[in-house]
């Protein structure tokens, strides 16, 4: 990725990343973006205190354990690409 392109926290249907080429942090996009990854990271809060619950519950089931480690992994993701983004506009210093 080159200077001058975030990252953004969602993808093409096709799965691929989305940047957005901006001069500025104040565009709506960028702010909806903004706003998109606050969501993750406490939806990741969420699920993570979740899965804490479900691994503390030693009558859990498989489902359960299935289900908890796939809300994780979908929010590890999520998380990965804020933190990717917000890491490389920080190295930038915007």
């Amino acid at each position: 990725m080159s200077d001058g392109l975030r990252l953004l926290p969602w993808s093409t249907p096709e799965g691929k990343p989305c940047y957005l080429s901006t001069d500025g942090d104040h565009s709506r996009l960028s702010l909806l973006a903004d706003e998109v990854e606050a969501a993750q990271v406490r939806s990741g809060e969420q699920v993570l205190a979740g899965a804490r619950a479900v691994l503390a519950d030693r009558a859990a089931g498989e489902t359960a354990m299935r289900f908890a480690l796939a809300r994780a992994s979908e929010s590890l993701a999520e998380v990965l690409r804020v933190a990717v983004s917000r890491g490389t506009r920080s190295s930038r210093g915007g």
